[in-house]
């Protein structure tokens, strides 16, 4: 899985798995669907600025707390880089169709932060770390276009011809899209740990999985509660999307920048090891949150529909 071995990840992962998984769900996706979440003008606004502006600002403030322990610096720097990184373009939409959320929402908050994050993302790393070097926008602004927007656009064409059989036969998109996502996190492992210069002390190492997990909890939970006040004009298919996509960060996009922005870097391996860890970690506390968040979805829209059917006259 190693970068250059047998499964040629740097093929396979970087363009065949990340476009499979898009067409994936152009695929699967109704065409009304996509349309109508690109008009959602608030939850579109509600995601990006959560996770290009808020979240690298609330780390950079509890990373001044914990400058002063004795955790490991470059640990703590990637932390921050974890902060700074864009929505990813898989896992987000992946578990917002498992649960049956809005996946057009997803999907397009997904595509659209990638593409921001392209300009936002080293320009986030340059202020908050002061690391410089000449990023090349085109090359990584092209890949994204040929791996996130062009499958998605193919898989829509195909799902018109096909749109009849594939209502027939339901085939499984999340199953598959899920095994897609496994590979790229096997082969991302197998490029970390293969790596002869990462040096890590074990009491930091620790203190950052606790810290990552406790991250991710707080925004959730915090997003969650925004998502669902009574003036926030969001459905419960929506919030699903807004606590997904709001708080999980690209590793596909990030491993990449990390490489050009901290080229040279004598401790770049230590830097990318938190957001190695937060990738996983996002997708194994998804997982284990997608039943409780489909059954809060399920009993809340049952919930909407009774308040909205019209009371019954009484009789006299």
């Amino acid at each position: 899985g190693v970068k250059g071995g047998p499964l040629k990840p740097e093929i396979t992962i970087t363009y065949i798995a990340v476009s499979a998984i898009f067409f994936n769900s152009g695929l699967s996706l109704k065409t009304e669907e996509l349309t109508s979440a690109l008009m959602h003008v608030k939850l579109h606004l509600f995601v990006q600025i959560f996770t290009l502006v808020f979240f690298p600002t609330a780390i950079w403030v509890f990373l001044q707390l914990l400058s002063i322990t004795p955790i490991n610096e470059w640990l703590l720097k990637g932390l921050q880089t974890v902060g700074c990184m864009p929505p990813p373009v898989s896992s987000a939409v992946i578990l917002t169709k498992a649960v049956g959320g809005n996946e057009a929402a997803a999907i397009f908050n997904s595509a659209f932060g990638s593409f921001l994050g392209i300009v936002i993302t080293p320009l986030l790393l340059l202020l908050f770390l002061g690391s410089s070097s000449s990023v090349p926008f085109t090359s990584i602004f092209s890949q994204l276009f040929m791996t996130v927007v062009v499958p998605l656009i193919i898989g829509q064409i195909v799902r018109r011809y096909i749109k009849d059989w594939l209502e027939r036969k339901k085939p499984p998109f999340g199953a598959i899209s899920s095994c897609v996502l496994l590979m790229i996190i096997y082969t991302t492992f197998c490029d970390t740990f293969a790596n002869p210069n990462i040096d890590l002390d074990k009491f930091s190492l620790i203190i950052i999985v606790f810290i990552i997990f406790s991250i991710q909890m707080s925004f959730m939970f915090l997003t969650f509660l925004f998502s669902t006040r009574n003036n926030s004009a969001f459905t419960p298919a929506d919030t699903v999307a807004i606590v997904f996509c709001s708080t999980h960060k690209s590793l596909t996009l990030g491993i990449p920048m990390l490489k050009i922005v901290f080229a040279g870097y004598e401790y770049l391996s230590l830097i990318s090891v938190p957001l190695l860890i937060y990738h996983p970690a996002q997708i194994l506390l998804g997982s284990l949150l997608v039943p409780t968040i489909k059954s809060w979805m399920v009993s809340r829209q049952k919930a909407l529909k009774l308040t909205r059917q019209p009371k019954a006259p009484v009789k006299v």
